[in-house]
Order: structure tokens, then sequence, then C-alpha cells
């Protein structure tokens, strides 16, 4: 997931310093959405690892 992030981050940067304006915002707005969903899937991963390890013990 934040693979793909990093890459609409790199395609909106390269295609703001080209001049398009309209293909940088949404690429940043992808870029943007991404992360915020890998993150938030780390933070659910997390907790649900440390419910499993606290069950297990």
């Amino acid at each position: 997931m934040f693979k793909w992030a990093l890459i609409f981050a790199v395609v909106a940067l390269v295609a703001a310093l080209l001049g398009f304006g309209g293909i940088a915002g949404a690429a940043a707005g992808v870029a943007k959405i991404l992360f915020f969903i890998g993150l938030a899937l780390v933070v659910l991963f997390l907790v649900l690892g440390a419910a499993a390890a606290k069950k297990v013990t």
C-alpha cells in the first residue's frame, strides 16, 4: 500500500514539474488516500496482533 502511495507521490511531483496541474493534483490526492489507508491498516494489524499475543500467553 505504501509502495503505491510513494509511486503516486512521485508521479504527482513529476507531473507538477512538467506543468500538468490537474494530473498532479489527482495523483497527490490518490497518494494521500492510499497513505492513510495503509496507515490505518498498520494500526489495525498492530492492535489485532497485540490482542492475539495476549490470548496466547
